[in-house]
């Protein structure tokens, strides 16, 4: 692996005050994202990392802006992030060297700027005043204003000039799985924050309440409807492996596979643990991420 000075030189990020700003962005990710960050570090072809670490680190910011605090608090600073970014990417400045280092990957990409403007206004919308969804409809509706948006701005950098279409229908298929094994594996921790990630619908198929679910009742409908989830996130992501290597880019092909294959790893404990997704969320654990890096590292070497 090229040291991070090599990393920059191949992306052809040469000026000093440019490097530090991708630098910096790089570090926050380092510390907020480091399941994230590690794998597209070690695995990704050098010239694509410092371009994608600055996407990743946007991508954060907006998300921790869109979750922290009251919704009039949400409102206001997502407001004002939109207003940053805007300035960052018409005038390639900004106070923010993340700001600045997104907007330099942006320009130098040729990223659309739709799947960033799609993105914040799913921030201040979808998320900030994320009740619940009624049915699956009200659940893709949030995909496409949110979820899929906030992963091409960070993987749609991949691809000089943005994703085309089909392309982007592949990271559609990905963000559908990994929003459900994400929503299972998180059930207990969102349940205790408030939120209920599973349509409101399909608690009424199973003759479940969320009182059911907020108080971890091990019943024969509540085992229900979580094998019901099950499959159709398992269902989702053999879909994601149908398409994804595919759509991505040769430099990033490990990475991704490494993601799809731990996806596959935490929707199989999510699986295993039944009605106690409802008392604990499903981690990675160790075993499979050190498992699956080596795998990938042997891989990338041939």
């Amino acid at each position: 692996m090229p040291s991070w000075r090599t990393t920059l030189t191949r992306a052809g990020i040469s000026r000093p005050a440019l490097r530090d700003d991708y630098t910096r962005a790089a570090r926050a990710v380092l510390r907020r994202d480091p399941a994230r960050f590690i794998p597209l570090r070690l695995l990704a072809a050098p010239p694509l990392v410092p371009w994608l670490a600055a996407g990743l680190a946007f991508m954060s910011l907006v998300d921790d802006v869109a979750e922290t605090g009251t919704p009039q608090q949400r409102t206001a600073g997502l407001a004002a992030l939109a207003e940053r970014t805007a300035t960052a990417l018409e005038t390639g400045d900004s106070p923010d060297p993340l700001l600045r280092a997104y907007a330099h990957a942006v320009r130098s990409r040729g990223l659309p700027g739709h799947w960033v403007t799609t993105f914040l206004d799913g921030a201040a919308t979808a998320e900030a005043g994320f009740d619940g969804f009624d049915t699956e409809e009200h659940f893709q509706d949030y995909l496409d204003a949110y979820a899929w948006p906030g992963t091409l701005v960070f993987t749609g950098l991949q691809y000089q000039g943005g994703p085309d279409a089909a392309q982007a229908a592949g990271w559609r298929t990905f963000v559908d799985a990994a929003q459900r094994v994400d929503f299972l594996a998180d059930l207990a921790g969102d349940l205790a924050g408030g939120r209920l990630c599973v349509p409101r619908a399909r608690l009424a198929e199973h003759s479940v309440t969320r009182a059911d679910l907020e108080q971890a009742r091990d019943t024969p409908a509540v085992r229900a409807l979580l094998a019901a989830e099950c499959r159709r996130a398992r269902s989702a992501l053999d879909a994601v492996d149908a398409v994804i290597l595919d759509v991505t880019e040769p430099g990033l092909r490990t990475v991704v596979a490494a993601m799809t294959e731990l996806m596959g790893h935490q929707l199989a404990a999510v699986e295993r643990a039944g009605a106690g997704l409802l008392r604990k969320d499903v981690g990675y654990g160790l075993a499979a991420p050190a498992g699956t890096l080596a795998r990938a590292w042997r891989r990338r070497a041939l």
